[in-house]
Parts: structure tokens; C-alpha cells; sequence
């Protein structure tokens, strides 16, 4: 399985992948599911993929083999991120279409993207990519974007990220969201690639590579662990909990309705 996910904000984005690709009791197998193509001063293209590993593999060799050669559409050639969303959804389904051809089983090819970069002076975006070709941005109310196992670390992008928020806190949320997926489903796992984008810079500075081991990932994995620990901790006791019988701004624990 796989998690991706970007996160757009006023100020740049954020870019999460995990890396593994196959998992069992004893075969685990990881591919890095984000790809970056820069041409500084110029733009900036990252690509995050989830799906049928084949497909998503010779999409990216497609995509590389293009630029070589000067075929067009190419990343460097197209004007705007919607024409990158088109090229490389139409790559994405010629891909998928051919494995299908080649098939003789009942296997699934389909491929997700998530396509994130900034041409010039244009603003930046991220755009999710469908197997289809099909393709949406994300929306202002929750300004991420998730493919693959998104069920586990989506509360935390829910509460917390806006578009105002800023780079930094933004890209350690999703730190987070990435280890309480890591931590909830065995298919999820190191190493994550992590990579921060100012708007305007049109290049990639700031990337990271994480492994289970790294003393980063550690710390911020223990610190989160301990805040969640103090948080509840923290809540609001039941009126039972009080000596008094009540909690402050809550009426006396006599004139609740204990059933009868």
C-alpha cells in the first residue's frame, strides 16, 4: 500500500511519501514514490505516485525519456500546470492501457498522481490525478491533497492545516500524519521522503530522506507520542472525578439526571 499526500498553503507546499511497496512477514521491498524534476529559476515539477507499481515505474520512464529526446508535450515545454496535469495524465492512461492489453489475469493497473510545481511567475499548485486522466485541486476548506492509505493520518491534516499556515509547522504535521499511518497499518512504512517548497524559489532546497533509525524521526515520533499522553491527560473530568461533584462551568453534580 502507499500514503502520499501534499498540503498547498499561501506560502509554498509540502510534499509526503512513504516508501514501501510490499509488505509481509518477510518481504518488504521499498521504491521511493516521489520524483522531482527541477530546472531552476525556470520550474519545478514533483510527482507523487500510488498504484500499480508497473504502471507508475514506466510512467516516470516515459515522462524522463520525453524530456531526453525534446518530444513534445514535454515538462519543460508545457505552459501551465494544467497543461502537466494533462500531459502526464495522458501518459498515465497510454501506460495503463497497454499493461491491460498485455494482461491475460485480472490484475489492476491503475495509477494515482499527484502533481505538485510552479511554472515562472505563476502560483504554484497541486493537483491530484485520477486513473482515468481526470484531475481536481484541492480545496480551500482542507488544502491537501492524499492518495492511497489516507484514512489514518487525516484527522491530524483536518485539525490543523489551513491555507494560511506556515511551511515549517505544515511539514511537521505532516510528519505526523505520516507516522500515525506508519504506526496503524503495516503496509505504510520508512523510508519517508519529505519535501518543502517556497513559492517563488522555483527550486527544491529543502528535501528529506527519514528512515525508521533516523534520531529526527525519533524525536519528533517521541514528542508527539508524549504531547497525545499530556492532552488527555488534560481534558475535562467527568463530574464524578471532582471532589466537589462538579466540574467548573457545569451545573452541580445533584441537579444532573443520574436515571432513576
Amino acid at each position: 500500500m502507499t500514503y502520499c499526500f501534499a498540503i498547498n498553503t499561501q506560502s509554498g507546499f509540502v510534499l509526503c511519501s512513504d516508501s514501501r511497496t510490499n509488505a509481509g512477514f518477510d518481504n518488504i521491498s521499498t521504491y521511493s514514490k516521489m520524483h522531482t524534476f527541477t530546472w531552476p529559476n525556470n520550474r519545478v515539477f514533483a510527482l507523487l505516485s500510488a498504484g500499480n507499481l508497473a504502471t507508475t515505474q514506466l510512467v516516470i520512464k516515459r515522462i524522463k525519456a520525453d524530456l531526453d529526446s525534446g518530444a513534445t508535450p514535454n515538462l519543460l515545454a508545457v505552459r501551465n500546470m494544467q497543461e502537466a496535469a494533462d500531459y502526464v495524465a495522458t501518459v498515465s492512461t497510454s501506460v495503463q492501457n497497454l499493461h491491460v492489453v498485455r494482461d491475460n489475469g485480472n490484475v489492476s493497473f491503475e495509477a494515482t498522481f499527484i502533481l505538485a510545481g510552479q511554472i515562472g511567475a505563476d502560483r504554484h499548485e497541486t493537483l491530484m490525478i485520477y486513473p482515468q486522466g481526470n484531475y481536481i485541486h484541492e480545496s480551500d476548506e482542507h488544502p491537501f491533497l492524499q492518495i492511497g492509505e489516507v484514512k489514518y493520518g487525516k484527522p491530524i491534516l483536518d485539525r490543523v492545516i489551513k491555507r494560511d499556515s506556515q511551511l515549517a509547522p505544515a511539514a511537521r504535521c505532516a510528519l505526523v500524519s505520516m507516522n500515525s499511518t506508519v504506526r496503524s497499518n503495516l503496509t505504510v512504512g520508512p523510508p519517508i521522503d519529505l519535501l518543502i517548497y517556497e513559492a517563488g524559489s522555483l527550486n527544491f532546497t529543502h528535501q528529506l530522506c527519514l528512515t525508521e533509525e533516523d534520531p529526527f524521526s525519533k524525536q519528533l515520533s517521541e514528542a508527539w507520542n508524549k504531547g497525545l499522553v499530556a492532552a488527555l491527560e488534560n481534558l475535562p473530568r467527568f463530574y464524578w472525578e471532582s471532589p466537589s461533584g462538579n466540574v467548573a462551568g457545569e451545573p452541580a453534580a445533584s441537579t444532573l439526571n443520574r436515571g432513576s
